[in-house]
């Protein structure tokens, strides 16, 4: 009804309401106007109230008089004096020199303040607004006219000792008052939820520690540069975690039991940090990364004895056995420790650094700790770039084979060469096979890489067939990974290389190692089996180190064995006035004389002395490999040798 608004403000013109307006507050007949949305609601709920005079009556009903006036019947206008004392937002009026001219009842008491002493008050110095440059300047815009409104929020020391949150809001009067209306408004509440939301967000619910997400932001904040340009000692540690066995906790016990046990090993880090805190200053952070991981950090670490001693005091604890619900438990833990200078170092570096470490710990046999070596870093990070680059390699023609002759015992010519693969790095050098073939079994890279060194070489032993047709021909040895025959066809590629490059079977030789070929059954024993029909002959590499079963020889087609450099190096006298042990000569022509009763042959690994070359040429081995005749060389160089009568020691050496 029109009636019921007739003791609004919303009944007069606005230039009207804001003269009353202005009127009141310069002649200090109020303490101020609230904002106007607070001051119409207070209005209208005060008219529309059943209890006011005329609500409801026959007089509130009659209409509206001219406008700026009110009939006489209607109430009076309710005082913005009462509606600014009693409302409940704390406010002020501020002049332009930033002095508050009025303050209500609400906001001296959220201040803990008398109400009379605020007014003449500096408005800045109540709410803290000059405790940034950001903010004091944004105040004295506003108070300038410069600005239209100001929003912040201040943490402010209440009388009584407690903290109190607010947040405060700045904004003109109505144009020609000449001032500004400070709103406080109490957010302590707000912030407190605020502040166990993010302790929720920030710890892990199960042992009560911080979480990865807090770990790396507190990580993130250790590794400034600036703090430690201050004072610390510019360093860091961390030790990183992982349980031995916990998955087997989980698995047999169930999770109830699993998180009882991570809750009981975080009391006891906790406990050896607090330990190590008042030792040295500064109580390392523990935080639970997630699963069965953990990790410590230490700020302003002392260097490595400090982090060792750290991490020997957690292996101490947690292997002290766990009482868990009438169960008693007993696990380990693997350590990875990393201490470094903070400068230069980044959140994912030293986390990348501790997983590796941690990764040590737990491949040198669980239940220890392992100190990052940056050396053996070194030699991982090149492992993993030969790995991603072994593929690629074969295409580009990175790899090239190098001969190193067989020699006759008897004769001293050349019988026969072995092939061996080098790897022309563009970033690493020639790498010999030791670094990366066993890559290649791994990553099965190892087949293609194969077939390249199987043709290339038969290749090139039929271009010395061709290019000394009056000398006997050469055979030329090939090693073969066990895993060429289980993830390829051998049988094939060998019969298909053979055709391709002309080269007679019985000219190949075929290397693999004793523990593949020692038990070969299925697939494997019918390849060889199936080689050897071809006409190609087997040899068995590194010999005497594995199962050393000679009477399994008998059932396998082999022709050659190879026996292992360690016999050969037993016969080097270190002391020249030392008389020999007969102990390796008899154990070495024992398989000598075994293998020809086999009919097979046998070729000496590592000859590097003539007095060597002597003692197994007097024991019947057939054939010698080693420096005293030549260190692998390119072809060119084997054919240099073929044209020779007889091989002398370190003729083909370069």
């Amino acid at each position: 009804m029109i009636g019921t608004l007739s003791g609004c403000g919303r009944c007069f013109p606005a230039r009207q309401r804001a003269s009353a307006l202005r009127e009141r507050v310069v002649s200090g007949t109020s303490e101020g106007p609230t904002p106007a949305t607070e001051l119409n609601r207070s209005a209208v709920t005060e008219s529309e109230n059943p209890a006011s005079p005329g609500a409801g009556s026959a007089e509130a009903a009659e209409p509206v008089g001219s406008a700026g006036s009110v009939s006489p019947r209607s109430p009076a206008p309710p005082s913005y004096r009462s509606v600014f004392t009693a409302a409940p937002l704390a406010m002020a009026v501020v002049d332009r020199e930033g002095m508050v001219t009025g303050a209500n009842a609400a906001l001296a008491d959220l201040l803990g303040r008398d109400q009379d002493a605020l007014t003449g008050a500096v408005a800045a110095d109540l709410v803290d607004l000059a405790s940034d440059a950001r903010t004091w300047h944004a105040y004295r815009e506003l108070l300038r006219g410069r600005r239209a409104r100001l929003r912040c929020t201040r943490r402010l020391k209440h009388p009584e000792g407690h903290a109190l949150w607010v947040r405060v809001t700045v904004a003109p009067l109505p144009s020609g008052d000449g001032g500004v209306l400070l709103s406080v408004a109490d957010i302590s509440d707000h912030r407190a939820l605020q502040a166990r939301l993010r302790h929720l967000r920030m710890h892990d619910p199960v042992t009560r520690l911080p979480n990865r997400t807090l770990f790396f932001e507190r990580l993130t904040t250790a590794l400034e540069a600036e703090p430690y340009a201050e004072s610390g000692t510019g360093r860091i540690g961390l030790c990183y975690l992982d349980l031995d066995g916990f998955k087997a906790v989980n698995d047999t016990l169930g999770h109830r039991v699993g998180d009882q046990l991570l809750a009981a090993v975080a009391d006891r880090l906790t406990r050896c940090a607090q330990d190590a805190g008042r030792a040295r200053a500064g109580i390392p952070l523990v935080a639970r990364l997630g699963g069965d991981e953990f990790a410590l950090l230490v700020e302003d670490s002392t260097g490595t004895e400090q982090l060792a001693d750290l991490a020997e005091s957690l292996l101490d604890a947690i292997q002290e056995p766990f009482d868990l619900s009438g169960r008693r438990l007993k696990v380990s833990a693997s350590i990875g420790v990393v201490e470094r200078h903070a400068a230069g170092t980044t959140p994912t570096a030293l986390m990348q650094a501790a997983d590796t470490t941690l990764y040590w710990a737990k491949a040198d046999g669980k239940a220890r700790w392992t100190l990052f070596d940056p050396e053996r870093n070194a030699s991982r990070v090149t492992r993993q770039a030969l790995v991603s680059s072994l593929r690629p390699a074969i295409d580009r023609g990175e790899f090239a084979l190098e001969y190193q002759p067989l020699v006759g015992m008897d004769d001293d010519r050349v019988h026969g060469v072995e092939a061996l693969i080098r790897w022309h790095h563009p970033r690493f050098g020639t790498l010999t096979p030791n670094r990366f073939i066993s890559l290649a079994e791994e990553d099965g890279s190892i087949v293609p890489l194969g077939r390249w060194v199987l043709r290339t070489a038969c290749r090139q032993a039929r271009a010395w067939q061709t290019q000394h047709p009056d000398e006997p021909p050469i055979f030329v040895s090939v090693n073969v990974a066990v895993r060429q025959v289980w993830d390829s066809d051998l049988v094939a590629d060998v019969a298909e290389t053979l055709e391709e490059t002309g080269l007679p079977p019985h000219l190949l030789q075929l290397e693999l190692t004793e523990s593949a070929v020692m038990g070969s059954s299925g697939r494997p024993l019918r390849a060889l089996e199936a080689l050897s029909d071809m006409g190609v002959r087997i040899a068995i590499d590194d010999f005497g180190t594995g199962y050393s079963n000679l009477a399994y020889l008998s059932r396998l087609p082999v022709s050659v064995l190879k026996l292992d450099g360690s016999f050969v190096r037993g016969f080097q006298i270190e002391d020249r006035a030392a008389k020999a042990s007969p102990a390796d000569e008899v154990i070495v022509e024992a398989m000598v004389q075994l293998a020809h009763r086999l009919g097979l042959t046998v070729t000496a690994e590592c000859v590097e002395t003539s007095a060597q070359a002597t003692r197994l040429r007097r024991i019947g081995c057939d054939t010698g490999q080693g420096w005293l005749y030549s260190r692998p060389v390119p072809p060119d160089r084997i054919s240099e040798l073929l044209g020779t009568p007889g091989v002398q020691a370190g003729v083909g050496n370069p």
